[in-house]
């Protein structure tokens, strides 16, 4: 079985400037998800997709391939999966290969560890998934406490047939944390959305599941990385 790992990063973001080479604790964003992708060892070959020359010379290190993305892949309202199938395809040329396997790792989410990696594949090949994306348990919840207004009038977002007290008495939700996203290649380039009927889910901890947007979410990163320095130092 032949794992392609892809790891796809534009070279513009609008809330945050530069983010995905952003330096963090002295290292590009990128390069995270790209040394945990390593360390892993479960890829055949790791990939990386942008629009931007420099990402791809600072990624060279830790991947196996770097690949220019078209600049109609390239703009902020580019979906995800259309770059992540460029990717798989140009891959399969260079290393004249067919993967069974595509994962792909959010270059946006560094707290993730290899146990993550290889428990949600893990998951995934125990399964008949389609496809398979990483959660972590929502603080929100469209059946308690999340509204919209519509016509003029509040509503709550998803309406019961039974009224909730409490958001442990409703449905459980996840976020999708933007992590880990696995796909068996036939079903990958069928598909044109990322949720299906058979899409399952691997849930993570919060601690792992921040997902940089802006500045914010840099920060709280850089917390959760201190904490994690400061426990293996005890």
């Amino acid at each position: 079985m032949k794992i392609l790992c892809s790891v796809c990063a534009r070279g513009g973001s609008t809330s945050l400037k530069n983010k995905n080479i952003k330096k963090l604790f002295g290292k590009p964003l990128i390069l995270y998800s790209l040394m945990t992708a390593k360390k892993s060892n479960i890829f055949d070959k790791i990939v990386v997709s942008s629009d931007s020359k420099k990402i791809l010379d600072i990624s060279k290190k830790y991947s196996d391939m770097t690949i220019l993305r078209p600049k109609n892949l390239s703009h902020d309202k580019a979906p995800k999966l259309p770059a992540i199938k460029h990717a798989l395809k140009q891959a399969e040329i260079y290393f004249n290969k067919r993967f069974d396997i595509v994962v792909d790792l959010d270059a946006t989410a560094p707290l993730r560890n290899v146990a993550d990696i290889k428990g949600a594949l893990k998951k995934f090949l125990k399964n008949s998934f389609s496809n398979l994306v990483s959660v972590s348990r929502s603080n929100k919840n469209p059946y308690y406490n999340m509204i919209e207004k519509k016509n003029g009038k509040i509503k709550i977002v998803k309406n019961s047939k039974i009224n909730f007290y409490g958001r442990q008495q409703a449905p459980q939700i996840f976020d999708i944390n933007a992590s880990i996203y696995i796909w068996r290649r036939n079903n990958f380039l069928r598909i044109n959305n990322i949720i299906s009927k058979k899409t399952g889910i691997y849930i993570m901890p919060k601690s792992r599941s921040v997902d940089i947007d802006d500045k914010y979410d840099f920060e709280i990163v850089k917390l959760f990385f201190r904490k994690a320095k400061n426990e293996i130092s005890r």
